[in-house]
């Protein structure tokens, strides 16, 4: 659904917004990379069949460069997750050291950004849920609401 007002959302307490991503540095070699996308993809689907790990929602956009964007309940489980041997992630990063880390066929990033009620704001419009829109209440920005400002102080 498309919503033509214009939109905010709030999320209630802490967050964390999680960037990751790779890069196909040697596009050419796919067996480089593969194991690199299917590492995510089962990365992906544990996370969403446990919702208990604290992935709230993610988007994902593919070019040269994958860049996904997760949002997270907190720090703590999105540490807790990457360091839980019995979760795809220590596998799949081992096996990227392991087979690929040295020959920069493929390159791999990550940002995290820590977000607290007062620190964020966002805005949509001609836009169907995204983002935090799908993760926290989506609601019309009018008021106070109607500016960035006004969204920072009033989250």
């Amino acid at each position: 659904m498309i919503h033509k007002d214009k939109m905010t959302a709030q999320v209630d307490g802490d967050f964390v917004v999680f960037l990751i991503g790779m890069r196909f540095n040697e596009p050419w070699k796919i067996h480089q990379w593969l194991p690199v996308v299917r590492g995510m993809g089962k990365m992906l689907t544990e996370l969403y069949s446990q919702p208990d790990l604290g992935l709230m929602h993610h988007e994902m956009w593919f070019a040269r460069t994958i860049i996904q964007v997760q949002y997270w309940r907190s720090m703590d489980k999105l540490i807790e997750y990457a360091k839980n041997k019995d979760a795809e992630h220590l596998p799949a990063w081992k096996n990227f050291n392991r087979h690929i880390s040295k020959n920069a066929s493929v390159g791999i990033w990550h940002e995290t950004y820590a977000a607290h009620p007062g620190s964020y704001e966002n805005i949509y419009q001609n836009m169907p849920a995204f983002g935090l829109g799908r993760v926290g209440e989506l609601s019309v920005a009018h008021g106070k609401r109607d500016s960035a400002r006004g969204r920072l102080e009033n989250n």
